[in-house]
């Protein structure tokens, strides 16, 4: 079952590597939506690693899905070298956490704030779903994806290796993840109560209009996850309480914690390598600290997110179902 598991994710992310192979060869050859460098949206070219590529990027792409199809028909072997597991997890990390930046996390947090905005009018400058989710940021979750398949493919091929991800690790790292997107909150809270904590008054009163009760919306979304993610390290995340009408007492399905959770952890630690990147760079004055210190941090609160997630999974697949 294990060898059928592993065959079936390396020939999945062999897939997506020809496709997205065949795409960057396309774009090379002078098919339009290539989607860095003068079509990025990005208006100064400081989000993306690959913001001053070209087109003709696309053969180094075509180049990089071979390798990774060539590494995804490995794991699919038996044998259980270690080789391609080498080759494998640099790959994903490229895909999942080096090309992506940080308007993914944007998306993701702007979807449901562009839905209710309206209703509070709260001004959001226009912005629209098309701002939110343009072409060049829809490919970082292509990207995305098939890092996914890669890592789940290299994880059946080399299970049963690790031992790193123990219940004990997985609680501690829960707790981790709960309080460091705090930092964040405050800061927003905060300006939203017209308190400059971490910026200048001048900083402040740019968003009077309304950003910062968006900004708090957005701080308190990020507290509500913090609250979840506990339960990846409580009871609760295992059996539905009692307080919820219909399925009180009922088994949690591992993957409603476990996709969510995952996937929030990709996006803030992406946004927060983008910070830190920027950070180095000195793009930030040091007496503005509210508006970009925080988000350094979040790095770390998606590694602790990731660990818990990874954890909580490997102890809900030992449980037998019907018992927690």
């Amino acid at each position: 079952m294990e060898t059928v598991t592993s065959r079936r994710r390396g020939y999945a992310a062999a897939v997506w590597a020809l496709a997205y192979g065949v795409l960057g060869a396309a774009w090379a050859l002078g098919m339009p939506g290539f989607p860095w460098g003068a079509s990025d949206p990005d208006p100064d070219g400081a989000l993306s690693i690959l913001a001053s590529t070209t087109p003709r990027f696309g053969w180094w792409i075509a180049a990089f899905a071979l390798l990774t199809m060539v590494t995804a028909l490995a794991l699919t072997r038996g044998g259980g070298g270690r080789a391609p597991l080498f080759v494998a997890w640099p790959i994903a990390a490229l895909l999942v956490l080096v090309i992506p930046d940080s308007r993914l996390m944007m998306g993701v947090a702007y979807t449901p704030l562009l839905l209710v905005a309206p209703v509070f009018g709260w001004g959001l400058g226009g912005a629209t779903f098309a701002d939110a989710w343009p072409w060049p940021v829809l490919n970082q979750l292509v990207c995305v994806l098939g890092g996914l398949l890669l890592t789940a493919a290299a994880l059946a091929y080399g299970r049963g290796r690790s031992h790193w991800f123990t219940p004990s690790r997985g609680r501690r790292a829960a707790y981790v993840a709960a309080v460091v997107p705090l930092v964040y909150c405050l800061t927003r809270w905060a300006w939203a109560l017209g308190i400059p904590l971490g910026v200048s008054g001048e900083f402040l009163a740019e968003g009077e209009s309304g950003l910062w009760l968006a900004g708090a919306y957005l701080a308190t979304f990020g507290a509500f996850g913090g609250v979840l993610t506990l339960g990846l390290a409580q009871r609760w995340g295992e059996i539905f309480p009692s307080w919820i009408p219909g399925l009180r007492g009922r088994r949690v399905p591992p993957l409603l914690a476990v996709i969510p959770a995952g996937f929030v952890s990709i996006i803030v630690t992406v946004a927060g390598l983008t910070y830190v990147r920027w950070t180095i760079a000195g793009r930030f004055a040091l007496d503005e600290w509210g508006a970009w210190l925080p988000e350094c941090f979040w790095p770390i609160w998606g590694a602790a997110l990731a660990t818990a997630t990874v954890s909580y999974h490997l102890r809900r697949r030992q449980q037998p179902r019907g018992r927690l």
